[in-house]
């Protein structure tokens, strides 16, 4: 078996693992919870590099840097000429396309982010800013949170259906005072 020399070798490193083997078989989405700086991206990476997807790219997105107004045009692309002097752009989700979405701090999207988010979720497609037409996106999801999910929809500050959406299976990253 793999043994980072990041995350160590401790028996909750190894039930992750576990964790880790199971979920790469699949497709479904996974939501990967842990402390900040813990390695939430490092599994993601392990998650796909073990998975069908892994020839595909990894793209990943960090929620909480991407500033409200410019959402849509990161994550869903930009047609050419919707405004003076803007060039056609793809998105993050069209360019992770046959490949893992990695969305870190995805709890801290906005409530449109979520409404948004969801809808590419259920739909698996995308509409360009400033085009018509729909383009379908083949992508497996993984997000990544330091705050559970759970509470914060119980307090209502994240969307219930998104939830249900990302959290196909869910690993928990060790803290690193837990670690040899």
């Amino acid at each position: 078996m793999f043994k980072s020399p990041i995350l160590g070798d401790s028996p909750p490193i190894q039930e992750m693992r576990l964790d880790i083997m199971r979920v790469a078989g699949s497709d479904g989405p996974v939501v990967v919870h842990g402390e900040t700086g813990v390695g939430k991206e490092l599994v993601a990476h392990d998650i796909h590099a073990r998975s069908e997807r892994r020839q595909g790219p990894f793209i990943a997105v960090d929620c909480a840097a991407i500033v409200e107004s410019l959402f849509e045009t990161e994550l869903f692309g930009v047609e050419d000429g919707v405004a003076t002097g803007v060039r056609a752009r793809v998105g993050k989700i069209v360019q992770a396309h046959g490949g893992t979405l990695f969305l870190d701090e995805v709890a801290e999207l906005s409530a449109a982010g979520q409404a948004k988010l969801l809808r590419v979720l259920q739909e698996f497609e995308v509409v360009r800013v400033g085009a018509s037409r729909a383009q379908s996106v083949d992508v497996r999801v993984i997000a990544a949170t330091n705050r559970s999910l759970r509470a914060l929809v119980e307090r209502g500050a994240f969307r219930e259906d998104l939830f249900y959406r990302l959290s196909g299976f869910e690993i928990q990253v060790p803290p690193l005072r837990a670690r040899r």
